[in-house]
């Protein structure tokens, strides 16, 4: 059974207004994704593919200073090996927000896991929604894009700011 989807995470404080619009758009995620083939999903902001050939899409209108990604993964049966590593709570709620985060920051996701696991580090600047949809789980996530993309893979590490100082996320 997929999780219960988790309530937009608020912005603490504004850029330039647009966290409020980010934060609304969150709110209403189910409305802004769309599962089609990848032929039928081009006019999507963004999307993720999954194994199957389906495209999950993410169709809200862009946010000025502010990125998005989605990451989508089919709600299966546990893998034992991932279980092993990762551990079975949320796991794919937490998969499929690191993967945006990677996404994100630049950030191959191996390099990722090797460095946090499916752990978000205290600090991260971002705005996320998990929620399920059909026989799947997924994450849009938003971070503001004042930071420039170059140097974030150095960056990324368990004291870096990987992101600017607008939100800072609750628990991931």
């Amino acid at each position: 059974m997929p999780p219960r989807s988790d309530p937009p995470h608020p912005l603490p404080r504004t850029h330039d207004g647009a966290g409020q619009r980010v934060s609304a758009l969150l709110a209403a995620a189910p409305r802004h994704l769309r599962v089609a083939s990848a032929a039928d999903s081009g006019a999507a902001v963004t999307r993720s593919h999954l194994g199957d050939g389906r495209c999950v899409g993410w169709y809200a209108p862009p946010v000025p200073g502010w990125q998005v990604a989605i990451d989508a993964e089919r709600a299966a049966a546990l893998p034992p090996a991932l279980a092993r590593r990762f551990g079975s709570t949320d796991f794919w709620g937490r998969w499929t927000r690191v993967e945006c985060l990677a996404k994100l920051a630049d950030v191959p996701v191996a390099t990722w896991w090797h460095r946090h696991g499916l752990e978000v580090p205290s600090g991260t600047v971002w705005l996320w929604r998990t929620l399920p949809l059909t026989d799947l789980v997924v994450t849009v996530a938003f971070t503001p894009t004042s930071t420039h993309r170059v140097d974030r893979v150095d960056r990324v590490g368990p004291d870096s700011r990987t992101f600017p100082d607008v939100a800072v996320s609750g628990a991931g």
